[in-house]
């Protein structure tokens, strides 16, 4: 919807002033939009890589296990688990990124994994709980990497919105305004000059008579 302009000086000022703003503000966003971009392409590079690890290694967790699922039956499987003798502890805080606060996990691991006997439970058990311990903590880091991408997906859909609502349509708007109150002082120049020279004819004129 173009703006309603009236054609007054004071007007054109306004618009003038209106347009130096938002190209400010456009700049501004468009930094922080091309800020937000560079640190989201550096996370997804970390993750997309964290999480090809990751996975290898569940992967070999996840034999181990198999295996040793295999060799124990249902209820023995049951018993050397039901006792967890490790326990996992979640630190959170924040970090900023171009004033978005994004999630941080810091995990620790105490105690043993191994809180059964080792008689009727075999080596692969063991391999797979020590690889689940270890992992652990990088899973959560995975988890934190995830929501980061996320909020920053978030924002960068919100500031894109934001520049090209500045750069396709309020400022087009403004300067177009600012041409339209142009053009009609400049047509309101133009008839009071004509009105102007039309007197002076007028004056000069009479002034002829008077002297013949």
């Amino acid at each position: 919807m173009p703006i309603k302009v009236r054609a007054t000086r004071m007007e054109l000022l306004q618009f003038r002033k209106k347009a130096a703003l938002a190209r400010r503000g456009h700049k501004l966003l468009k930094d922080k939009l091309d800020e937000l971009m560079r640190q989201f392409k550096i996370l997804i590079k970390k993750y997309e890589g964290a999480r090809s690890e990751l996975e290898k290694e569940l992967s070999i967790a996840y034999g181990e296990f198999l295996f040793a699922r295999a060799a124990m039956t249902e209820p023995g499987l049951l018993d050397a688990l039901r006792y967890p003798g490790a326990a996992a502890k979640v630190q959170t805080s924040k970090r900023k990124i171009m004033n978005l606060i994004l999630p941080v996990f810091e995990v620790s691991v105490e105690g043993n994994v191994r809180n059964y006997g080792m008689f009727d439970t075999p080596v692969e058990l063991d391999e797979a709980l020590e690889v689940y311990k270890r992992i652990l903590p990088r899973i959560v880091k995975l988890a934190e990497e995830e929501k980061a991408i996320s909020l920053l997906a978030r924002e960068i859909d919100t500031t894109r919105r934001r520049v090209n609502a500045l750069e396709y349509k309020l400022i087009p708007e403004l300067e177009e305004a600012i041409r339209s109150v142009r053009l009609k002082l400049d047509e309101m120049e133009r008839g009071n000059l004509t009105r102007l020279m039309k007197v002076k004819e007028m004056v000069d004129e009479k002034r002829e008579k008077n002297r013949a």
